[in-house]
């Protein structure tokens, strides 16, 4: 098997930003002025799209499939260990449990919706741009930067949102669609306003690895680790 310089490197970058995105962000709600509110992840979740949009464009989709369950893994063991943190019994004089609750007291529902929508999309994500790239013969890296990030987003906002959030009281069902439409449009922007940054990382990988994979022969099943 061919060993790369930076694979895992990126691979790191990915797992951390996908952490921080689940765990940080939606702890707090922001609002803009013509915008509905929306979880402050929504401003940075995006830039895990990009680490996987290089990761295929460069390594193929084998390789960002480990990526993908490693963030996934790295997802699942940082919300058990938020609940076992949140469950132990406060200090007698510590007097912040409700806000460390508030804070990292996900629910099971939310989290579960959470790791099942970023499994999909990801997975989604990295299909279409592998494909696209060899519709494409490897030329304009920004459809398939762009065209699979809305592809892998909506499916990840159709499906967290009413699976999280869906009669739970917490968001008004009928305002759903509006804070699913502008979480979409955000994590889109994100990746447009990213491509020439994506552009140049991608050029910079490329000729560091003397690679540019293409997914001719590839089995596209996601339920796989080997390369």
């Amino acid at each position: 098997m061919k060993s790369y310089k930076y694979y895992d490197f990126v691979m790191a970058a990915f797992v951390t930003v996908l952490i921080c995105s689940n765990l940080i962000g939606p702890a707090k709600i922001v609002q803009l002025d013509g915008w509905p509110a929306f979880g402050a992840g929504v401003l940075f979740f995006p830039i895990s799209y990009v680490f996987g949009d290089i990761l295929t464009e460069v390594y193929g989709y084998a390789r960002a499939r480990r990526v993908i369950w490693a963030g996934f893994a790295g997802l699942a063991f940082a919300s058990l260990m938020a609940a076992v943190v949140v469950a132990l019994p406060p200090a007698s004089f510590w007097e912040h449990q409700k806000a460390y609750e508030t804070a990292f007291g996900q629910a099971p529902r939310i989290a579960a919706a959470s790791m099942l929508a970023y499994f999909c999309g990801e997975f989604v994500n990295s299909f279409v741009l592998a494909k696209m790239k060899i519709l494409t013969a490897g030329r304009w890296l920004w459809t398939r930067t762009i065209g699979s990030t809305i592809v892998g987003e909506a499916l990840d906002s159709a499906l967290f949102y009413p699976l999280a959030f869906y009669g739970s009281g917490i968001i008004p069902n009928e305002k759903l669609p509006a804070i699913m439409l502008a979480q979409f449009t955000l994590k889109v922007a994100v990746e447009v306003v990213f491509t020439p940054l994506t552009y140049k990382i991608v050029g910079a990988l490329k000729r560091a690895e003397s690679e540019d994979y293409y997914d001719r022969n590839t089995r596209f099943t996601p339920f796989a680790l080997k390369i």
